[in-house]
């Protein structure tokens, strides 16, 4: 199976012997495996994980944080297309745990305010705490 990972910034990953995909959909997680029915859904702020084929045919895995935006399943191809690409060295995982409590401070504070809830805040806080989890656990995976 043949993997295409594309993200807004222009960065890519591609593999061409992919065992199995696994990622969360808005709904639930799914695991993708060679001939899976085509599908086309939305991705939520997670963690993905692939097994794929090395050049010695050994099973490898390689877990990456992704974002907001779709996943395309045809034939023997997924394409998944997300906001960014990170690696790892790149993030300050304190200002990612700050990050964390900030986001749980803001839901929470909206959440049990007398006032009606603004949506808008409590989405955006939603998703910056989605991210924020997504990218301390691929941290604590890749540690």
């Amino acid at each position: 199976m043949k993997l295409t990972i594309l993200s807004f910034d222009w960065k890519k990953i591609e593999h061409d012997k992919v065992v199995s995909i696994t990622l969360m959909t808005k709904i639930w997680e799914i695991t993708v495996l060679n001939d899976h029915e085509p599908l086309l859904t939305s991705i939520k702020p997670s963690t993905m994980y692939y097994v794929y084929l090395d050049k010695n045919n050994v099973k490898q895995r390689d877990d990456i944080a992704i974002w907001n935006w779709f996943v395309e399943i045809s034939n023997s191809k997924v394409k998944v297309m997300i906001d960014m690409l990170i690696d790892i060295e790149d993030l300050d995982f304190k200002n990612l745990e700050r990050a964390k409590l900030d986001a749980q401070k803001i839901m929470d504070e909206l959440r049990w305010s007398d006032k009606k809830i603004d949506m808008d805040k409590f989405i955006e806080a939603e998703d910056a705490l989605l991210k924020s989890i997504a990218w301390l656990k691929l941290y604590d995976i890749k540690k």
